[in-house]
């Protein structure tokens, strides 16, 4: 499958206007223009919906009821020509009513190892990618907080999930 993206000058500064394969446009910028957000902000954008689409998606197979649901990505930049991301912590902050910590765990796991292409293309270079998560349920007065995995740099992403099941067995 290929995917695809054009980014055509503005006429100002240094904006653009960006359109995906799927037809949708968002405006990029620098700090100075700042109409848009920044090309590298991007990759974080795109750790958090692709992972946040893999949880959301496996939790309601597994029957769980999410009430809120919020995925939060942090970077380290490494400073200098070129500029690079060595480091991602992702935390999913989920709430519902009777959320089952090992559900919350494995569909992040999932997520990590197997689902999110953005994780796989990213773990596979310079970045080491911290997958926690954060459960809040009315019942608990302190939320569940776990580390599940972590993943990179210069990880083989056909053998993520494969590393991680010879881990915990």
């Amino acid at each position: 499958m290929t995917k695809s993206a054009i980014a055509r000058y503005a006429g100002e500064g240094l904006r653009f206007v960006a359109r995906s394969g799927s037809g949708h446009e968002l405006v990029l910028d620098n700090k100075e223009g700042n109409r848009g957000p920044r090309p590298s902000e991007m990759l974080l954008v795109g750790q958090a919906g692709c992972t946040a689409m893999d949880v959301i998606s496996i939790l309601q197979k597994k029957r769980q009821e999410v009430t809120r649901y919020e995925v939060s990505v942090e970077a380290q930049e490494h400073e200098g020509n070129p500029s690079y991301f060595t480091r991602f912590d992702v935390v999913h902050e989920v709430e519902g009513p009777s959320l089952e910590e090992a559900a919350v765990r494995r569909a992040v796991e999932l997520s990590a190892t197997k689902y999110c292409s953005v994780a796989a293309v990213l773990s596979a270079g310079t970045v080491e990618i911290h997958h926690r998560y954060r459960i809040v349920r009315p019942d608990l007065t302190t939320p569940i907080e776990g580390e599940v995995i972590v993943t990179g740099p210069h990880a083989d992403p056909e053998h993520l999930g494969a590393q991680q099941t010879a881990a915990a067995g």
